[in-house]
């Protein structure tokens, strides 16, 4: 691809199931070497935006091009260039991982099984018992195989590390890495933050179809709430802290003082300047937190 062209670019995407707006104008853009965490609670609409771009779904209303082709006339195109993982990953059952990944490799012309052999090992994956008899875990694994195949220029992945151990997952996010550091993109849909924080570049946040928030992880983190305790040698004046920008839930007990801080910390420092501060303690709330609060702020527009 060429630089600054788009992997994912959504026009007012949206699907309905009869009565059910699932999607509803969803504008998404992704561009190569980057991950996309793409987060939600379960039935926000995650896993019908990537069928969608996928081309296993038509779309009610709006575009979704991938690669630069449309998502569903051209899915064929579409499908030889990208990994998919499906939430619940049960392919063909009676083939063993190996048979599976033979079959992918040929419709993408690929000859050499060094690469399967490779994430296999990587990942501690059997490559010759039926799929259908493995646990859900190591069924999961053969996913990742399969949707990893040929180095797709795109990786579309639901909940990809269901059922995987912490060990696995960790392999798992440093082969996501060595792929995106070589140009691929890839959308991640999950409900768990804190898997989504150790690999994203940028979080998507959706609920009841509809895109809340676009932010970069490190624009999230600035907006990251902290909780701040400062004892004082003598009790301040009431109201001594009511013009601090960003600072709220402020309580003084005698001569210490209880917030909340979100955003820029030099406002406060400034103010405790003009005391006799004995101790500070911050805490920041993880990204869970943060992203929870943020969550309950935003409503969803008309």
């Amino acid at each position: 691809m060429r630089p600054g062209d788009l992997v994912i670019e959504t026009g007012s995407l949206s699907k309905r199931y009869g009565r059910t707006l699932a999607l509803d104008r969803l504008d998404l853009k992704v561009r190569p070497g980057e991950v996309v965490g793409y987060l939600g609670p379960n039935g926000a609409g995650k896993t019908t935006t990537l069928r969608l771009l996928m081309g296993y779904l038509r779309p009610t209303a709006g575009s979704a091009r991938v690669l630069g082709l449309d998502a569903w006339r051209d899915s064929v195109a579409v499908h030889r260039r990208t990994g998919y993982l499906s939430g619940d990953s049960r392919p063909w059952p009676r083939m063993t991982a190996r048979a599976a990944a033979r079959h992918l490799s040929r419709l993408r012309g690929i000859t050499d099984e060094r690469g399967t052999v490779r994430l296999a090992e990587r990942l501690d994956a059997d490559l010759d018992r039926p799929i259908g008899a493995l646990s859900k875990g190591n069924r999961q694994k053969v996913g990742l195989i399969l949707a990893l195949i040929g180095e797709p220029d795109l990786l579309l992945l639901d909940e990809p590390t269901g059922g995987l151990d912490p060990l696995v997952q960790q392999e798992f996010q440093q082969i996501l890495r060595e792929r995106v550091d070589a140009g691929a993109a890839v959308l991640l849909s999950s409900h768990v933050l804190s898997e989504v924080a150790r690999i994203a570049d940028r979080v998507a946040m959706i609920r009841d179809g509809r895109l809340l928030m676009l932010e970069t992880m490190a624009g999230l983190r600035e907006k990251a709430r902290h909780t701040v305790e400062v004892r004082f040698a003598d009790p301040p004046p009431p109201g001594a802290f009511a013009a601090v920008p960003g600072l709220t839930d402020v309580r003084i007990d005698g001569c210490v003082l209880h917030a909340t801080m979100q955003g820029v910390v030099d406002p406060l420092i400034k103010t405790l300047g003009r005391f006799h501060v004995l101790d500070l303690n911050s805490h920041e709330a993880d990204l869970e937190e943060t992203f929870l609060a943020l969550y309950g702020q935003r409503e969803t527009r008309p």
